[in-house]
């Protein structure tokens, strides 16, 4: 098989900006390679933080307006990414996008990623696949997590399980020869929100965090959450966050006795995972890596071996993971795992849309 240059994108729930990522994948007999040739990410600015953040409450037209603007905006970003890498843009087969999602409701049937692939591709000319979750909500499955799919075939043989911090926390890893992942809490997304009511963009390195103290009261709240019950396949959305979440954040005017509890919940809730499933090592990625404090609470609840790998994998797996599902698109190869979402088969996910001719 041929080796492929893919362009990977991810606009995360965390709003921190689009990460893009160049890699090559390559399948021999022994499986799956890749390099990653470039990676950024292109922060995204007030208006488009605002404009991604009211999303979910926009009336129909707008959100549709929005869709194409946001495919119209990422068009721009991924030529100025070509433009300052000096990219052979006739070598890229094509832009896989994840999107920015503003609904995930898959016990409803659907979920939405905005990034219009139509506007994409025009404005790059090189042709994109995105909307990578509905077919498999449409077999029956949650469309999430996918990147599991990465996990296994890129990384499989690196550690017993893969642990993602970003807005959601989730993790991935084979138990009885059956591949299963799933969101285990939220993670950046909360934790952002209080630290924004400090006018900071986020709690670096959780130090804010470590200087508060646990409310048991709260804790035990969070603790008590119904979806921590539910047994795998399952996955959260900001939904989730607004309704059964954020509402317990209230009983403390402390930021930081708050950051610190949502923290030690949040490592709870991971080390109760661990220990369930008897996990030895963890390849840990997302931005929640870089917080320190997070680290130790995870740390001090399990016995378990985090592995933190070099920044460009921590920084950028998943739009890594998201090129890669472009690349199996384009094999014809599936890009889910049924035991992982729990969908009825596995599906090759992903619509096709082509820059128009010239």
């Amino acid at each position: 098989m041929l080796a492929r240059q893919i362009i990977g994108l991810m606009s995360g729930t965390s709003l921190d900006g689009l990460d893009i990522v160049l890699a090559q994948f390559n399948k021999t007999e022994e499986g799956w390679s890749y390099d990653i040739k470039h990676a950024k990410t292109y922060k995204w600015n007030k208006k488009w933080r605002e404009k991604l953040g009211k999303g979910k409450n926009m009336s129909s037209p707008k959100l549709f307006e929005l869709d194409k603007a946001l495919g119209k905006e990422m068009g721009k970003m991924v030529n100025l990414f070509i433009k300052e890498f000096t990219i052979d843009q006739n070598q890229v087969s094509a832009i896989a996008s994840h999107g920015h999602t503003i609904f995930h409701q898959p016990k409803k049937g659907f979920s939405a990623q905005i990034g219009c692939g139509t506007s994409l591709a025009f404005e790059t000319g090189i042709q994109v696949i995105n909307d990578f979750r509905n077919a498999d909500i449409i077999c029956g499955g949650q469309g999430a997590p996918l990147v599991p799919i990465g996990d296994k075939l890129l990384f499989g043989q690196q550690a017993d399980a893969f642990l993602n911090l970003g807005g959601f926390c989730n993790i991935s890893f084979k138990k009885n020869r059956t591949w299963i992942a799933f969101d285990i809490a939220p993670c950046n997304l909360p934790l952002n929100a209080l630290a924004q009511t400090k006018d900071m963009k986020y709690d670096r390195g959780g130090k804010l965090a470590s200087k508060g103290k646990i409310s048991f009261f709260l804790l035990d709240l969070l603790n008590r959450l119904s979806y921590y019950k539910q047994s795998p396949p399952k996955s959260l959305g900001t939904e989730w966050l607004e309704e059964a979440f954020f509402p317990m954040i209230k009983f403390s005017n402390s930021t930081k006795d708050n950051l610190c509890t949502v923290v030690e919940h949040i490592a709870i809730q991971i080390s109760n995972v661990i220990e369930q499933n008897n996990l030895k090592s963890i390849f840990v990625t997302g931005g929640g890596a870089k917080n320190d404090f997070l680290i130790r609470r995870i740390q001090h609840h399990s016995k378990v071996d985090l592995i933190l790998p070099d920044q460009n994998i921590i920084d950028f797996k998943e739009a890594l993971i998201f090129a890669f599902l472009g690349e199996l698109y384009l094999s014809k190869i599936p890009n889910t795992i049924p035991s992982v979402t729990g969908a009825k088969k596995a599906t090759i996910a992903g619509v096709l849309h082509r820059p128009l001719p010239a």
